[in-house]
């Protein structure tokens, strides 16, 4: 298997530069560090100061820390954040060595975690993001609090067969120039995106200018859901084009040991940032009754 990486110097290049743009967008960063494991170095930032119960940030495909732009602020307030750009994907993670497998996947983030020194991590996944933080949770639970999970892909259903087709014509050369806006348009809804959209612009300048080589994300079997051992939080959109979302909310509803399911009749994939303010509100709400649950478990 190939490595991931970017197609020129110059494509480099221009997406460092929108990258740049859209990190500007962010709250500063109290630290940056790349941490080393053994598929690739991860780029982690941390917002506020180091504390107990942090947040760890996991964004969809080519979304990097930059997605997280309307979230973050809220986040903030609460304590620590870590957000973390995905090795194998376009930013400033760097891809070394190949990923062939869930268990890779899982290894490098627990890499992650382990070097970082964090337990009792609230572990925040929204699409491709959600699927690694099940799949980390699914193999190597010991440093979680939580799982919240943001319209994951392929956790609680399969791809539909319109995605692939539209995903593999979104990346076929010659094509992909017009078939990319058209492709994001359609993961959103139809909603319209300001050409200077920070993380729109982020993701497609990934998607025009790096080459994804990551294994397909495996959906998770009952025995491995039924098995999750730490609270989890599932936010799925109903007009989502990932998932039958009804069918994913059933199937998480049916076998998740612990867990608050929730299925949002209007929202489209874009949930994270198209519903942040209630995104941010549910998640931290969610948080805050572990923590509460913790201190009182008689009331739990």
């Amino acid at each position: 298997m190939t490595l991931g990486g970017f197609t020129s110097p110059q494509a480099r290049v221009a997406y460092d530069a929108a990258y740049d743009r859209g990190f500007a967008a962010l709250p500063a960063p109290a630290e940056e560090r790349d941490v080393a494991t053994a598929f690739g170095t991860a780029r982690v930032y941390r917002f506020g100061e180091p504390g107990p119960a942090p947040m760890v940030l996991l964004p969809g495909r080519a979304g990097t820390t930059i997605m997280w732009e309307p979230n973050l602020p809220a986040f903030i307030a609460r304590g620590p954040v870590y957000a973390l750009d995905l090795i194998g994907e376009p930013g400033r993670s760097e891809q070394t060595a190949p990923i062939r497998d869930a268990d890779d996947q899982a290894a490098w983030l627990d890499t992650v975690l382990a070097t970082l020194g964090l337990r009792d991590v609230h572990l925040v996944g929204y699409s491709f993001g959600g699927w690694l933080a099940a799949n980390l949770a699914v193999r190597a639970p010991d440093r979680l609090a939580s799982l919240t999970l943001i319209d994951p892909v392929r956790t609680f259903a399969t791809f539909p067969v319109s995605l692939l087709v539209r995903t593999a014509l979104a990346l076929v050369p010659g094509i992909r120039r017009w078939s990319r806006p058209a492709f994001l348009a359609w993961i959103s809804g139809g909603a319209e995106v300001a050409e200077d959209d920070p993380v729109a612009t982020v993701i497609d300048e990934g998607m025009r200018t790096y080459r994804i080589a990551l294994p397909t994300p495996l959906l998770f079997t009952d025995a491995q859901l039924r098995g999750l051992t730490v609270p989890v939080l599932a936010l799925i959109a109903a007009r989502s084009v990932i998932h039958d979302g009804r069918r994913a909310a059933a199937r998480a509803r049916e076998l998740l040991p612990d867990a608050r399911v929730e299925l949002w009749p209007a929202a489209t994939h874009a949930i994270a940032g198209e519903s942040a303010a209630e995104v941010n509100a549910r998640v931290l709400e969610f948080l805050a009754e572990l923590e509460q649950r913790r201190e009182s478990p008689e009331r739990a």
